[in-house]
């Protein structure tokens, strides 16, 4: 039986790789970094 806890504990994980790819790829350079937050600015 698949329980409420073993479905959260799954997604623990996935969320732990997601967080640690994200981690490992380089960060985005100043310049479109001030792109993406004006974007960003622009929606809300």
């Amino acid at each position: 039986m698949y329980s409420i806890e073993m479905a959260y504990a799954r997604m623990r994980e996935l969320q732990d790789q997601a967080n640690r790819s994200r981690a490992a790829q380089q960060p985005a350079t100043p310049r479109a970094r001030r792109r993406l937050s004006r974007a960003a600015a622009k929606k809300r």
